[in-house]
């Protein structure tokens, strides 16, 4: 092959032919190179597509070869070009042997010099593969081609291929007009006529466009009058107007002469050569709008026209066309509309015509309006908090920018925030009281916001914004983002106190329940705090706090995210407890009401497995099966727990699942739900996971008990939950934490009268739906601040049911459980007696066979006696209530009094603390909306039906009594008249509390209880700053006190004693004084103030050990010597160690049945657990301990054994000892010892009042008597703050003093202690000149209690 570098010109051909023998050409005389390629006949691309020919043979087949031929002299080209073009096809083969006919030879590749670069380029209808444009020169000039297109120049000759190919094919309508008259059956595709034309026609068209490249079919698509126009598509490439000329030819040759088919009126028509592009694509009024037709076909005659409005568009001020075409190869014609409106709308052609060809396009041009949306009015609070003015288009465009302009008197200035993607700008305002002064309150500014496009549309939204100057408000800074179960608080201030209301309300308008928030004023200000003890997703978004001035608003907003994670109470695990043998298997799943994505591990003891989750319905459970293998221990109890993590890595804990690995050999039951158990084994189960039916959307709530008896598993008790009471409680649950819950509220009494309603029958024999019922009602009286007529008719409808005579057999099993749920009722009824309010209704009666309520508004003008008589006909009982108008007076204007009477709830009521049933008869609960704030008398009257039991008792129901389970009691009640006919009772009641370490407090109300109230704070009082005190006094005397080793380490004993001591008794006077302020602790608040005061009381009392046993060690032990750290390693394990692993373990035993404390105070359970016990066991054995070492020790000083004998300072050391200890112990001693005298019910009170004075002033005994008592003490603070002569001759007097031996014969003391255990010499074996190691050891012994 000839280099293309020498060759003047060259060009490539594309020869087309069929054959039915193997091709055997000899073209070497004129081809330079012959490049021969057998095509399949399936599957080939549409640029080397094999020719479909009419062969005698069907087994003719198909072949493309691409000839190359080099010429020297430029001027053969055009010659050779026409010659190929006049050749008529098919060319046959040799007559005799015909094997081979030529179908088409076209001219594909051209390449000529351009100067010393070869320049090749394609024929019409071809292009260079895209593979070569990319990885090759092309010659076109930049911007030329369109990206992702092929080319059709390159610089060079690709030395192996491929050459220019067929581009992609093209539909042609075309169009021809024979000469002939129409007939109408033309019209008719199932006419004789129209099958003959279309045939005629249809093979005529074949013989004469198969020549055409890239040609498949032609079909006749109809007929027109006109003569006859046939309508007809060919689908090929494009070919040349030479070519297509040709091949018209052929057409007519090929036609009956009949058809007169007139050669000048071929038409074609391509619409896929054209590219048609619009810019911008989304096209707004005002946009200038570029609309351009690209064809490859080198043409200038392009014209538009719009077809809606049928006109041809011509260049005026509004319309520009321009063409042009590009480096000869493309024709470009653009029509730009300047400032487009909706009119100019609708469809646009383009049309390109070359000879016979035209090439149209079309494209549907839509223009939109700019549509903004903005609030046009707000307000807006000065309080420098940003404001945002949003606007925002329907349509998202290519904005380029948004402009922000006001216009009106004042001057805010915001700053602008656009997002082009969405399509949004914000504006925010940071308005302060410089900017808008007082007086200019009220003034309005317009704020424009106007979208420029990048194609020059404009669209604008004016804003008014009226300005408000009120106070400044200030909200909690940092992000609140929190987890379901978990707590928050909002704080916000306001800098003004003269506010007229404040109130907290979601960005959806709901205002939230006064509960969740609390308010105060200040001189210089308020505040108000939002505080959500359990959060829920319901709280999730955006919180506003309102403080309104008249008619101005301050709003200060938060966002609170709140992560999805389920609450412990809403997990259930599976099973509760079950017993597995050692080898075996058993199933745990724990599920809940939600599919969220948690990570979820089941966790037994340091194994960790992770569980696999199951949906079921709306339910989702995670399940794993425990092999009991993994446990290297059997016969024992594995606690199982899930564990839940969220997104936000905040996790929760489910209860314990406990399971119980009995040996194989123990195994009586076995069940495949309830596992296996030995003999006895009692195990609950929720009665979702047990045979028990539900409904389909909502699962029983409750357990089932279970024992095993013999080798089955019996039930013991059903406490199983109906589906519709237990969905009701399950969002009852969710209410209380719900922020708008007061909007709720009303739907879920109706729900939970209707439900009730509906299962009645089902109420006498399931004591778990009437327990349900019960809770339902606790929970949600808890919310109402207001409840009206409606509302208050519901729950006296439930009540009525489930206080219904059928159903007290009922109350009785739940009695039988120790539940308080019949007090729980009684109080449910309180509650939402008080929120009753009657609005304009001055009464409301409500009367049913089991309850009836009588009430009545207070009219702040003319008081009325308030008297209610209630009759019950069927239980022949009947009860009157009266208040004196005198009474009322005193009362709130438009307070309300309601009065609820029942018959049946004194069955069912507990029996009072003493465990005597005193009511037997109607009982009536009387409530007031408000709170009473003066004392007042309620006189009621009850039939006598039992006149001859003997005395009579007026009660009350008092919850706070039995540990707030509720109990009968009679303080403040007194029986005013009784006869055989009805007994008339006149009550006037508070409420009490309870007291440190009395199980059975006194009434708070009587005199004793406001005297140990008092006793109990000054005392403390004087005890807190007794003990600061005495820690103060060692600290400035240290060094002076501490030289020697005894000395240090009783100091030590002493000011941990002191700092034990005062927090303890610091952590008790706030716990109490919260709740004697009516402020609830939660309860982990409640264990944890237990749990420290319980352990620092112990310190106090192990430090106490501490020093009896120092002393004890040092008298005794006199020759053995123990290093400083040894003994101090000692005492602070004593000291803390011990009382912090008995708090411990009391804690861990009870707080896990909630019952380390008591219900009413935050201190040791009693009555349940008896844990008060570990406190005061402790306590007296250390009294006990102290006690016996003081009287060892006193013995051993005044009977000293030979080698005995202290040094000087040794026996003052040894003095101090006794002293210290024979002075606090006892006291101590006295002072537990009385307490423990409280514990027990039915004691003196004048244990109470001991217990309290000697407890309360314990500090200053320690202040007094062990530590200013100290001579060396003394000593240390006259030398530290004394500089007078007085003082030196003190100091003088008392180191002469102490130089006599305090126990030496001639000491008084020590005379006076040998008196008295008939002791006559002191015994003096070792000399002065002692040791050093023992001088050491004596002198150490000084300082225990010095």
């Amino acid at each position: 092959m000839k280099s293309p570098r020498r060759a003047t010109l060259c060009f490539m051909l594309i020869v087309i032919y069929s054959s039915q023998a193997t091709l055997n050409l000899n073209l070497e005389a004129i081809v330079h190179p012959l490049i021969l390629h057998e095509r399949e006949l399936a599957s080939e691309e549409p640029l080397r597509q094999r020719r479909a020919v009419a062969t005698r043979s069907p087994a003719a087949e198909g072949y493309t070869v691409d000839v190359e031929i080099s010429f020297e002299n430029a001027s053969f080209l055009e010659p050779l070009k026409a010659y190929l073009n006049s050749l008529s096809f098919p060319i046959q083969g040799n007559s005799t042997d015909r094997v081979t006919d030529i179908l088409s030879i076209q001219v594909t590749t051209v390449c000529r010099p351009a100067g010393n670069e070869l320049w090749c380029s394609c024929e019409t209808g071809y292009r260079w593969p895209r593979e070569r444009c990319l990885h090759s020169l092309t010659c076109q000039e930049h911007g030329s081609s369109l990206p992702g297109h092929g080319c059709s120049c390159l610089k060079g000759l690709p030395p192996k291929g491929p050459f220019c190919q067929l581009q992609g094919d093209v539909t042609l309508r075309m169009s021809v007009r024979l000469n002939v008259g129409f007939q109408e059956d033309l019209r008719n595709i199932s006419s004789a006529l129209y099958r003959s034309y279309k045939t005629d026609l249809e093979t005529a068209f074949r013989k004469g466009y198969r020549i055409l490249p890239g040609f498949k079919w032609v079909t006749v698509t109809g007929f027109r009058p006109g003569s006859v126009v046939v309508a007809y598509e060919v689908q090929t490439t494009t070919p040349s107007p030479e070519l297509m000329h040709k091949a018209n030819e052929q057409v007519i040759q090929n036609l009956n002469q009949t058809y007169k088919m007139d050669y000048n009126s071929f038409q074609a028509v391509t619409s896929n050569e054209t590219k048609f592009s619009v810019i911008p694509q989304v096209i707004f009024e005002g946009d200038t709008v570029t609309l351009s037709c690209e064809n490859e076909v080198l043409s200038s005659n392009v014209s538009w026209h719009h077809v809606e409005r049928r006109f041809d568009i011509q260049n005026s001020s509004r319309f520009s066309i321009y063409t042009v075409v590009l480096n000869n190869m493309t024709s470009v014609s653009s029509l730009t509309i300047y400032n487009i409106t909706q009119g100019d709308a609708g469809e646009y052609v383009c049309k390109l015509i070359l000879d016979i060809f035209e090439y149209e396009s079309r494209n549907q041009i839509n223009v939109m309006p700019i549509r903004i949306l903005a609030n046009e009015e707000m307000k807006v609070i000065c309080d420098n908090n940003p404001v945002s003015l949003n606007c925002c288009t329907e349509n998202n465009a290519n904005w380029s920018k948004v402009e922000w302009k006001q216009e009106g008197k004042l001057n805010v200035p915001g700053n602008p925030e656009t997002d082009i993607d969405s399509g949004c700008s914000r504006y925010t305002l940071k308005a302060d009281g410089t900017q808008v002064p007082s007086e200019s309150s009220g003034t309005t500014i317009v704020y424009t916001c106007e979208f420029i496009s990048a194609h020059g549309a404009r669209g604008s939204k004016n804003i008014k914004v009226t300005f408000i100057s009120v106070a400044n408000l200030t909200i909690t800074p940092d992000p609140i983002s929190v987890s379901e179960g978990q707590n928050f608080s909002i704080k916000c201030i306001s800098d003004v106190s003269n506010y007229d209301e404040v109130y907290w309300n979601s960005s959806a308008g709901i205002k939230i329940s006064q509960k969740f928030y609390t308010t105060r004023r200040y001189l210089h200000g308020a505040e108000s705090i939002l505080t959500v003890e359990t959060s829920t997703r319901e709280w999730n978004g955006t919180y506003h706090c309102i403080f309104r001035y008249s008619n101005s608003y301050s709003i200060a907003t938060k966002d609170v995210t709140v992560h999805p994670l389920p609450l412990e109470s809403n997990i259930m695990v599976d099973p509760l407890e079950a017993s597995v043998s050692c080898s075996g298997f058993h199933p745990i799943q724990c599920c809940i009401e939600e599919d969220e994505d948690y990570k979820v591990t089941f966790h037994m003891s340091s194994l960790v497995f992770l569980a696999a989750k199951e949906v079921n319905r709306n339910q989702v459970c995670y399940k794993y099966n425990v092999d009991a293998n993994s446990v290297s221990w059997c016969s024992s109890t594995i606690d199982v727990f899930c564990h839940f993590t969220n997104a936000a890595n905040n996790s929760v804990w489910s209860q314990s699942m406990k399971l119980n690995l009995v040996p194989g050999e123990n195994i009586i039951c076995q069940d495949p739900i309830l596992g296996v158990g030995e003999p006895g084994k009692v195990v609950q189960k929720l009665c979702q996971f047990s045979n028990v039916p539900g409904s389909a959307g909502s699962p029983v709530g409750g357990t089932i008990t279970y024992t095993c008896v013999g080798s089955q598993w019996k039930e013991t008790r059903n406490n199983c939950i109906s589906a519709p009471i237990n969905s009701l409680l399950l969002l009852a649950k969710a209410l209380i934490h719900s922020p708008s819950q007061e909007e709720k509220l009303p739907t879920y009494l109706k729900d939970l009268s209707v439900s009730t309603d509906q299962v009645k029958h089902e109420i006498p024999s399931s004591p778990g739906s009437l327990g349900a019922v019960i809770n339902i009602l606790d929970l949600l009286s808890t919310v109402p601040i207001h409840v009206n007529s409606e509302m208050m008719t519901h729950v006296l409808s439930t009540i009525n049911i489930i206080l219904d005579e059928p159903v007290l057999n009922t109350w009785k099993i739940l009695q039988q459980q120790q539940t308080n749920q019949s007090s729980q009722l009684l109080h449910s009824v309180e509650r939402f007696s008080q929120a009753l309010q009657l609005g304009d209704n001055s009464s409301l009666s409500f009367s049913q066979e089991n309850v009836q309520m009588n009430s009545m508004t207070i009219k702040p003008s003319h008081p009325k006696t308030y008297e209610q008589r209630f009759v019950f006909s069927e239980a022949d009982l009947w009860g009157n209530v009266v208040i004196d108008k005198c009474q009322l007076g005193n009362l709130q204007p438009d307070s309300s009094i309601v009065t609820v009477a029942f018959p049946t709830l004194q069955a069912i009521l507990a029996q009072d603390i003493h465990k005597r049933n005193f009511a037997n008869n109607l009982v009536m609960t009387t409530t007031i909306s408000h709170n009473i704030t003066m004392p007042f008398r309620i006189s009621m009257t009850f039939k006598n039906i039992s006149p001859s039991l003997g005395e009579t008792k007026c009660v009350f129901w008092n919850f706070s009594l039995a540990n707030h389970t509720g109990a009968w009691d009679s303080s403040g009640c007194h029986v005013e008249e009784s006869n055989e006919d009805n007994i008339t009772c006149i009550c006037d009641h508070l409420t009490s509390f309870s007291v440190l370490m009395s199980p059975d407090s006194p009434d708070p109300g009587s005199l004793l209880g406001i005297l140990l109230d008092i006793i109990s704070y000054i005392g403390l009082g004087f005890s807190i700053l007794s003990l600061a005190a005495c820690l103060v006094v060692e600290s400035v005397v240290w060094k002076s006190v501490t030289k020697n080793r005894t000395s240090y380490m009783r100091h030590v004993c002493i000011v941990n004693i002191a700092a034990s001591l005062l927090v303890a008794d610091t952590w008790f006077i706030v716990v109490a004084a919260i709740q004697d302020s009516h402020y609830v602790l939660c309860r982990t608040a409640c264990v944890a103030a237990t749990f420290f005061i319980h352990f620092f009381y112990l310190s106090g009392f192990f430090w106490m050990l501490t020093l009896g046993l120092m002393l004890f060690y040092r008298l005794v032990f006199i020759l053995h010597e123990a290093s400083k750290s040894t003994q101090k390693a000692i005492a602070f394990f004593l000291g803390y160690g011990c009382p912090l692993a008995i708090s411990i373990i009391t804690v861990g035993a009870t707080q896990p049945r909630d019952v380390y404390t008591r219900k009413d105070i935050c201190w040791l359970n009693w009555e349940d657990t008896k844990a008060l016990l570990a406190f005061v066991i402790p306590a007296l054995i250390i009294v006990v301990v102290n006690v016996t070492i003081t009287v060892v020790v006193i013995t051993k000083i005044l009977r000293p054994s030979i080698g005995d004998k202290p040094c000087k300072q040794e026996k003052s050391s040894l003095f101090q000892i006794g002293k210290s200890i024979g002075v606090l112990t006892p006291l101590l001693g006295l002072t537990w010892g009385f307490g423990l005298a409280t514990v027990f019910p039915g004691n003196n009170l004048v244990f109470h009042i001991i217990f309290a004075l000697l407890n309360a002033f314990q500090g200053l005994f320690i202040l007094l008597f062990g530590c200013l008592w100290d001579l060396k003490v003394q000593e240390a603070l006259l030398n530290k703050f004394s500089l007078s002569r007085w003082s030196s001759q003190h100091s003088k007097s008392t180191s002469i003093g102490s130089s006599t031996p305090v126990f030496s014969m001639s000491s008084p003391i020590s005379r006076r202690f040998n008196n008295l255990f008939g002791k006559t010499g002191t015994y003096n074996v070792s000399t002065p000149e002692t040791t050093s190691s023992s001088v050491e050891n004596s002198s150490s012994a000084y300082s225990l209690l010095n």
